[in-house]
């Protein structure tokens, strides 16, 4: 009888356990479609013409062309967004990796070239935008769109934001690629690691998720943490043929950094503007 019992009440205990897991789990899936409907918007798809050349001494080079479709976040209503600079300069992120070799003892070059930017809005509307700045210490690309939209865009405030602690849950947003639509998704993330020299900045957990360069991650009460982008480093004994994959991982950077650099951009952008301006007028014949 007492086994009984015990045994009632163990199984008791468990679905206890098993209901309040799965209230957390119900709450958190609460909060991230709320993330989601309130910052969905401000996600975008940045599609990109790249012209990539590579050459090794000896053995002659290669030129390419190529179409992608990059994660943007708009922090402003004016349309100024922000993506991951490796995303748009592969060149860079490789000669990083290589390290101290190559260079020199195989003459190894590669450059990439961006051209064609277009901001993909969700009912189709595509923006043609510049690089108004480049940030190549925090791996960040601002571009704007050459005309003013038609509407205030929707936009992530980085003035309110959250440090992060380590395991903490956080929610990121992202659009897929063409094949999905380019749909919008969101992923729940844990914090594996907070990094505080030579600046803070957090590591995300290595789960596969839909979350990739550019996109932002947000804390559970929807306050913005940052955005993800990636960090190099040079390693000893790198080379073309002995590229470390610990010189090089994905980011958190926090979003008070990535404010300090959108200011910079913002100061950029009317002088970038009126180039853009001055240029389209003198191809069409006419005057500024």
């Amino acid at each position: 009888m007492q086994t009984f019992k015990s045994a009632i009440t163990s199984l008791a205990a468990s679905l206890l356990v098993l209901s309040a897991t799965q209230t957390r789990a119900d709450e958190l899936a609460d909060k991230g479609r709320d993330i989601f409907q309130k910052n969905r918007l401000a996600v975008v798809t940045v599609q990109v013409v790249l012209k990539t050349k590579f050459s090794v001494s000896g053995m002659g080079g290669e030129s390419t062309e190529s179409k992608q479709d990059l994660t943007g976040t708009v922090i402003d209503p004016s349309g100024l967004t922000v993506l991951s600079l490796s995303s748009t300069d592969p060149a860079t992120l490789f000669r990083e990796m290589m390290g101290d070799m190559g260079d020199e003892e195989m003459n190894i070059q590669m450059d990439s070239e961006l051209s064609d930017v277009k901001i993909l809005l969700e009912d189709g509307t595509e923006l043609p935008a510049s690089v108004v700045l480049r940030d190549k210490d925090l791996d960040l690309a601002f571009i704007r769109p050459k005309s003013k939209p038609a509407n205030p865009m929707q936009a992530v405030d980085l003035t309110k934001s959250s440090t992060a602690q380590i395991l903490d849950q956080i929610v990121t947003l992202n659009r897929l690629g063409t094949a999905a639509g380019r749909a919008y998704s969101a992923s729940v993330e844990r914090v594996s690691a907070v990094i505080q020299k030579p600046r803070p900045f957090y590591i995300p957990d290595s789960s596969m998720s839909t979350t990739t360069l550019g996109s932002p991650a947000f804390k559970t009460d929807g306050t913005i943490v940052g955005i993800f982008v990636m960090r190099t480093v040079k390693t000893s004994g790198s080379g073309i043929f002995n590229l470390q994959p610990d010189g090089a991982t994905a980011i958190i950077l926090p979003a008070e950094n990535i404010l300090k650099a959108a200011r910079q951009a913002e100061e950029s952008a009317p002088e970038s503007r009126e180039k853009e301006d001055a240029k389209r007028s003198s191809e069409s014949g006419g005057t500024k």
